[in-house]
């Protein structure tokens, strides 16, 4: 095996130089007060609340749904603003690849939705089973219906294990299987896994679930992270690793996926184009993957299984979802237009984050993003104005090639790079995106949670 060169996997935990230090607080400061325009959005703030007795319905307490209901508390004063979901605990999720592959603990992305709801929004703990927004109401799994005036749709997305034959979460950390997806609980036991593999050898094989998904760096980060160790561990000699790829490509974004198919190679990872899984036997550690070939079967040590994902029945199931063209036949994910996140068909309908079916994005990043612009869109057709402000499609995925590196990837729907921070190249590896990750974005997070970036 190759073994890469030791110079480019710098450790940043002692670094001491005073002008590091100065980007490091740069950097800080950056990401609590990056532009609306860096990020993404052509907006603008309110400069008071707007009086309205609107009833408006937030479906979906995750980042996004939180995020939309302190930004129309402060936006509006005198609506009813309802918020439901019955999840009561609250993960950040972008730490979850971290988590699995031995950085942090569990703990670290655990937190609580109380914490993040505005007073006066009121908390309906359950599930919408049901949407119909030719009559404007929803209906729990309770049987409880609420009517709106305006809604917002923020459910997040399914992870549709069951269309892997074979698979289901109860198997993840045994039998060789990992998946960095859901929850830390998942996370923790694909560390598991990954310890194992990276100390005892074998075959690897890392998976990439079709079409829109969430993260979809995370699969990628898996990958460069588990060599990473093998390599610090001095066991990269015993692994075998392969990357199986539904597609022709790495990455979406032109410049990172040919940094990767060099990458990859580089540091002795195979590639297999046109590989999607299909099934997984267990106890026989064999995967079935679907080829242009027909289907082919590998034997593993460890897997990393990353499934389809969709929209949540409710949603993809309901009038909400695309019906012909766009996304119809990719996750029946909600119809929006891509830059005002309005509903095409139904005006008084938004939606923001993993659930909506746009080109470009299911991450945190582009949920900062989205949800400003929905909410501005909506207050101003509550004012019986047009809605004017747009989403470009910015994404950003800060891309970790090794402890201590990463590239910070950002970009919009023409697939262009748009860097927030000019010190740092979206092109190669470098320390600060790795201490953005693992030191700040946390922080940011919790902040758009509450509406304020």
């Amino acid at each position: 095996m190759k073994r890469r060169n030791d110079s480019q996997a710098e450790r940043v935990d002692s670094i001491v130089d005073p002008g590091r230090r100065r980007l490091l607080k740069a950097a800080g400061l950056g990401l609590g007060s990056m532009s609306l325009a860096g990020a993404g959005i052509i907006a603008s703030t309110p400069a008071r609340a707007l009086a309205t007795n609107a009833r408006i319905v937030i479906v979906g307490a995750g980042a996004a749904g939180l995020a939309t209901a302190n930004r129309l508390s402060s936006a509006l004063d005198g609506a009813s603003i309802t918020l439901i979901d019955r999840r009561e605990r609250h993960l950040y999720q972008p730490g979850l690849t971290l988590i699995a592959t031995g950085l942090w603990k569990a703990g670290t992305v655990i937190d609580s939705n109380q914490r993040y709801v505005p007073r006066n929004v009121d908390w309906i703990h359950a599930s919408v089973s049901e949407f119909d927004p030719d009559v404007n109401q929803v209906v729990t799994d309770t049987g409880q219906r609420v009517d709106y005036d305006y809604l917002v749709v923020t459910t997040g997305l399914h992870l549709d294990f069951d269309a892997i034959e074979g698979m289901s979460p109860e198997l993840i950390g045994r039998e060789g299987i990992g998946c960095v997806y859901d929850n830390p609980e998942n996370a923790s036991r694909t560390w598991e896994m990954v310890d194992r593999y990276t100390t005892q050898g074998g075959v690897g094989l890392f998976t990439r679930g079709p079409g829109g998904i969430k993260c979809a760096g995370a699969p990628l980060k898996v990958i460069m992270l588990t060599e990473d160790l093998a390599q610090r561990r001095g066991t990269r000699d015993r692994l075998q690793m392969i990357y199986n790829s539904p597609s022709a490509g790495l990455f979406s974004q032109p410049d990172m996926d040919q940094f990767l198919k060099e990458e990859f190679p580089r540091r002795d990872i195979d590639i297999n184009w046109h590989h999607r899984l299909i099934g997984i036997e267990p106890e026989q550690h064999r995967a079935t993957f679907d080829t242009p070939d027909g289907p082919v079967r590998l034997d593993y040590d460890f897997i990393h299984v990353v499934p389809p994902m969709r929209a949540p029945d409710a949603l993809g199931n309901s009038p909400l979802a695309w019906q012909e063209g766009g996304f119809a036949d990719d996750g029946n994910w909600m119809e929006v237009d891509r830059h005002s996140m309005q509903h095409p068909r139904y005006p008084n309908v938004f939606g923001a984050g993993d659930c909506v079916g746009t080109p470009i994005g299911k991450t945190a990043a582009s949920v900062k993003a989205q949800v400003p612009v929905a909410v501005e869109n909506l207050v101003s057709v509550i004012a019986g104005a047009e809605p004017m402000a747009r989403y470009d499609g910015y994404t950003s995925c800060p891309l970790i090639t090794s402890r201590g590196q990463a590239i910070l990837v950002e970009f919009d729907y023409n697939l262009d790079m748009v860097p927030s921070f000019p010190f740092i190249s979206p092109y190669r590896e470098h320390w600060v995106p790795w201490i953005m990750k693992d030191k700040f974005l946390k922080a940011a997070y919790n902040a758009m949670l509450r509406g304020r970036v």
